[in-house]
Order: structure tokens, then C-alpha cells, then sequence
């Protein structure tokens, strides 16, 4: 397959392009890097956030916006389609690259962790990416510094003027948006860390609604995790039977029904004092080749409506 960061800096590239109907910012750093404002200052709006899934997901996936209903109000959904799950949902798509740092915390997701490869999701899918180009989105209330962008070069092993960080805060509607394209990924991470072979599953869709924008970042933690586990739908189309399916909905979790600021508050909101089985879509629907059809789990619109603030 070709270089998941080449794909993701073309994207790169045409947002770049077209920055002023996207509502994007862009800043090049003294060091060279150059960090794109999807939504920490910027007022980057739905087609910002579409545009921010196709690059976490290195434009492996087809992603799009339709309207639905949340507690009778119409809501628009997001749903991702992909026929390369292992390597766009884990590989690329996943946040799995923590920026913490004494001035700055942030995190990270996107082809850039395939260049660094540590995780153990790509020992499973046995994909490593090698390329002269960075593309890394970051996710935090401040947009990334010098010292930021010359880590991710660092551990990336590319120039810093070969590092590119589209960035948003999770209370902005590029925010919202990407958080709601994340539900096929959810349940392919739950899968995989259940023990199935992320190889083993040849297609991902998922949907899920779009949080309404809080400027608050605890509240839009809040709503756009509600949105994929009381809200996200996922049909998977997997090459064998497991024992595990039954697994991989949010409600075979004991906290299941808790509403995610309860949950975020319990732990100090430190995302990674968070259990993993936590974060799953809400209803999975598992499509075995020439085998049974699993539909598990339960979406909980009710408690959805209440976290998006529906009257």
C-alpha cells in the first residue's frame, strides 16, 4: 500500500488550498513546521471537520454528512465508510499519541504514528509507514509550539519543515465532527484489543450524530464520547467467527448509561486513566462471510438528547 502520510499531504495540500472556504488557519513555525487551525481559533465549520476525518484517515475512507433525528430534532450524522479498517481506523485514525508536556498537553492522531510505530496496533496489522513527510492532528485548546512540532519530527525521523498539525479543540464544530466519524474505529479497537485479528475485518461503517459546539472543553468531552457510545451505529464485515462479538458494544460495560462528563470528572479528566472498554460505539451490527449475522448492543437516544442539551 502506498505511504498513508503521502495520501494524508495531499489532503494536506488541497486544505492548504482552500484555507479561506474551509475557515482554516495556517501558521509555519520559526522552526519550519506548519500548523493548520482547524479549531482552536479558527472558525473552521462541518466540510472543516470532513475534511480533518479524511486526513486522519490518510483518505482511506469515505466520509460524508447525512440529517437524522435526536429526541425529534433533526441532527446531522456522520458516516465513515472503509474497506481498509485495519490500517485507516487503527493505523492512521486512532488517537493513540499523547502530547504531554509541562506547557502543553495534547492529543495526537493520524498517519504520523504509522512513521513512528510503537503502539501495538501496528505489530497486529504488522504495518509500519516510511516517508519524508509528517502529518499528525492534534487535538487541544492551545495550538501547537516549536518544541510540539520538533518532538513529532523527532520520533517521526523527518525534517521539521516536513511536520504538518491540523489542530482542534474538542469544543469546535471541526471537532464535533471528526469526534462523530470515529464510531467504525471505536468498534475495530475494541475488536482488536478483544484478540480478533484486525486483518480478519475487510470492511468498517460506522455513523454517529454531530455533538452541538460547546465552548466548554469538559461539556464537549462530554457530548461528542455520548454521541459514539449512547448514539454510534457500526456494521463490520468480518472473515470468521469469534466468541468476542458480544464484546464489543458500549453496553457490555459495566459503566454503560453513565453519561461521559460523570465519567471523564471520576477520573481527573486524565483521558488515559480512562479504561479502554469504555470507548465503543453504541450498537454493532457484525457481518461474518458466509456465516450468521450479529446485531448487538443498543443506541440510547434519550440520553443523547439530554447530553446535547435538547429541549
Amino acid at each position: 500500500m502506498e505511504s498513508i502520510n503521502r495520501s494524508a499531504v495531499e489532503l494536506v495540500d488541497e486544505a492548504l488550498d482552500f484555507a479561506e472556504e474551509l475557515g482554516v488557519v495556517p501558521t509555519e513555525l520559526d522552526c519550519g513546521a506548519t500548523v493548520i487551525d482547524f479549531g482552536v481559533a479558527a472558525d473552521g465549520g462541518i466540510e472543516a471537520g470532513l475534511m480533518l476525518a479524511d486526513i486522519q484517515t490518510a483518505g482511506l475512507a469515505t466520509i460524508y454528512t447525512q440529517m437524522d433525528q435526536i429526541g425529534g430534532a433533526p441532527i446531522p450524522y456522520v458516516e465513515l465508510t472503509t474497506d481498509h479498517p485495519g490500517i485507516a481506523l487503527l493505523c492512521s485514525q486512532k488517537a493513540g499519541w499523547e502530547l504531554d508536556f509541562e506547557e502543553y498537553n495534547g492529543l495526537g492522531s493520524g498517519p504520523a504514528r504509522a512513521l513512528v510505530g510503537q503502539e501495538t496496533d501496528f505489530e497486529r496489522m504488522g504495518y509500519y509507514d516510511e516517508f519524508d513527510f509528517a502529518v499528525l492532528t492534534v487535538e487541544s485548546i492551545d495550538l501547537p509550539n516549536d518544541r510540539i512540532a520538533e518532538h513529532v519530527a523527532d520520533l517521526s525521523n523527518v525534517e521539521p519543515t516536513s511536520v504538518f498539525l491540523p489542530t482542534y479543540a474538542a469544543g469546535s464544530t471541526a471537532g464535533s465532527v471528526s469526534m462523530a466519524a470515529r464510531a467504525a474505529e471505536l468498534a475495530v479497537f475494541r475488536l482488536s484489543e478483544l484478540g480478533y485479528p484486525p486483518s480478519e475485518i475487510l470492511s468498517a461503517t460506522g455513523r454517529a450524530p454531530v455533538a452541538p459546539v460547546s465552548y466548554n472543553e469538559s461539556v464537549a468531552m462530554g457530548r461528542t464520547n455520548d454521541a459514539l457510545a449512547y448514539g454510534g451505529e457500526v456494521y463490520l464485515q468480518v472473515r470468521k467467527e469469534s466468541n468476542v462479538f458480544d464484546q464489543v458494544p458500549s453496553n457490555a460495560r459495566e459503566e454503560y448509561g453513565v453519561p461521559f462528563e460523570r465519567i471523564f470528572e471520576d477520573a481527573d479528566w486524565d483521558f488515559y486513566d480512562v479504561d479502554e472498554s469504555i470507548f465503543a460505539p453504541a450498537k454493532v451490527t457484525i457481518d461474518v462471510v458466509d456465516g450468521a449475522t450479529y446485531v448487538l448492543g443498543e443506541t440510547d437516544e434519550e440520553l443523547v438528547a439530554e447530553s446535547f442539551g435538547i429541549q
